[in-house]
């Protein structure tokens, strides 16, 4: 990550954003990105402090060694999106859509996401470290290393997925989906013991008193 004396801020208020758009060693410091087209853009050693992505169109774009810092909001689209080396830090984000994007080493610390769509994502080396995520999808996602520390997830749903080193031991699941279809993840001896009601009832498997 560059330090901030390397960063230029960026110099309005307001990012209205075309298609194609190139960042390198940028401070966005309480930038309204709301509704701001940037499909295909890309950003380099970049910082986006505070500030609003509601509405924003990040379809295909490519974040790399960038960091998002207490960042809020609602209809984010980062379909086909590339994130590597990024950090996303006590944000608070809602109905993002990440379907087929590709995540690399990525860390998520605090704060929390509401429907976070990674259906078909590819997903390498990712860490989520203290933080609430409900509705996860992770359907069809391919996972090269996915851990939850310390995290609630609400309503998870897997299957028909890749889920190489999964770790869920470190998270608190509550009503998860498609636990028949976690082949290779990893979970606690305490939550197989949770799941295996529902593990049962979704292989069919009925349960004698």
């Amino acid at each position: 990550m560059p330090s901030a004396a390397d960063l230029s801020v960026f110099p309005h208020p307001v990012l209205t954003g075309r298609d194609g758009r190139d960042f390198d060693l940028v401070r966005f410091q309480g930038t309204d990105f709301s509704r701001a087209h940037l499909e295909g853009a890309s950003f380099l050693e970049c910082v986006v402090e505070g500030g609003s992505l509601d509405g924003v169109h990040l379809e295909s774009s490519r974040w790399s060694e960038s960091r998002w810092e207490r960042v809020e909001g609602v209809g984010i689209t980062l379909s086909q999106a590339s994130l590597a080396d990024v950090v996303i830090a006590g944000c608070r984000l809602a109905a993002v859509s990440a379907g087929g994007s590709s995540w690399r080493d990525v860390t998520v610390e605090g704060g929390k996401i509401d429907f976070l769509n990674l259906r078909g994502a590819r997903v390498k080396d990712v860490r989520f470290v203290d933080c609430v995520v409900t509705e996860l999808d992770l359907g069809e996602a391919v996972v090269h290393g996915l851990s939850f520390d310390g995290c609630t997830l609400v309503e998870p749903a897997f299957g028909r997925g890749s889920y190489a080193a999964l770790d869920l031991s470190g998270a608190t699941l509550r009503s998860p989906r498609g636990v028949a279809g976690l082949k290779g993840a990893t979970v606690s001896r305490l939550q197989l013991l949770d799941l295996a009601e529902l593990l049962a009832a979704e292989l069919g498997v009925h349960l004698a008193d």
